[in-house]
């Protein structure tokens, strides 16, 4: 009783833990971003702050014809996704969720963003967001498969889709030394599941926004902030999956994850001002020609290695 007690406490402490921390990435990306144009570090954090308050004020809108149940399931569901997803992550040795196929849970939720980008595109009625959700579906199609092998890799390695099983194969060496194509492939579809980046296509400039477009007060900022909290809960999930999870010296296996967690997003916050927005076409050009192949190899070279070793080495 006292351990489902205590297990219920910590579901209702993670919603607000990752929202804390979506907000600690949009500041620091907001001060990347400033220091950019010359601004002061001090005006970039406050600014997700003014954003929030100034969104809380702002009224709500709908335009004609739309639908506005899909609508605001797809801007809500984005945040819920990402509570969902660190539901399965191990903090050392505990975990809200130990399912023993908590990678296909992941993936699962990674499905789930499909539907919620493309119900944000589609419910507003408008044409902007329309072709916004229609580029999130062009562009996850050029992603979605590498990714799968991606997270296959790990599970070669460690004979298993538990979490904490591929956490404990990587005792000796993580994996994201001998897995770096997966890694990386993996990345990258972390970042663009939150429309991020590269492959903020969905969100343009030149479409006016995208599926953005219409959304104003509440809605425009659960949307902003899901995206945030994707983009932290898919960090957090490559600490178990590449990184060791709670591995470290002194620091206690649940702060390990935490700051490992926390440097992937800055690492990701970083990195996408390294490289121009791909359009969708592109991608999948270079998606199939190239990363499709890198990835298999990654997966045989992993599986290779596991039956030459008889395990993980």
């Amino acid at each position: 009783m006292d351990s489902a007690v205590a297990g219920a406490v910590w579901v209702l402490i993670l919603p607000p833990a990752l929202a804390v921390a979506a907000l600690l990435a949009a500041a620091a990306n907001a001060v990347v971003d400033g220091r950019a144009r010359g601004l002061s570090a001090t005006g970039g954090l406050a600014a997700p702050l003014r954003e929030t308050a100034r969104l809380l004020r702002q009224q709500r809108r709908t335009l004609p014809g739309a639908d506005s149940l899909l609508w605001r399931i797809g801007g809500a569901g984005l945040a819920i996704a990402a509570v969902l997803k660190v539901l399965v992550i191990p903090f050392g040795n505990f975990t809200f969720a130990d399912l023993p196929v908590g990678l296909v849970w992941f993936n699962a939720m990674d499905v789930l963003l499909w539907a919620l980008w493309w119900l944000l595109g589609w419910g507003a009625n408008s044409g902007w967001s329309l072709v916004g959700g229609y580029r999130f579906l062009a562009q996850a199609l050029s992603y979605e498969l590498p990714l799968m092998f991606a997270l296959t890799a790990p599970a070669v390695g460690a004979g298993s889709l538990r979490l904490l099983d591929i956490q404990g194969a990587q005792h000796t060496l993580w994996f994201v030394v001998w897995m770096p194509v997966a890694f990386l492939v993996y990345a990258a579809s972390v970042v663009a599941f939150s429309s991020w980046g590269p492959f903020q296509t969905a969100t343009g400039r030149d479409a006016a926004g995208g599926v953005i477009a219409e959304l104003s007060g509440v809605d425009r900022l659960l949307v902003l902030a899901g995206r945030y909290m994707v983009l932290v809960a898919g960090a957090a999930f490559a600490v178990p999956l590449f990184f060791g999870g709670g591995a470290g010296p002194w620091l206690p296996g649940s702060v390990w994850v935490i700051v490992k967690s926390l440097a992937l997003v800055a690492l990701f916050i970083t990195a996408r001002r390294l490289f121009p927005t791909l359009r969708p076409e592109r991608l999948a050009e270079v998606s199939l020609v190239l990363i499709m192949p890198l990835v298999l190899i990654q997966v045989l070279v992993v599986a290779v290695i596991v039956v030459v070793n008889g395990g993980a080495p």
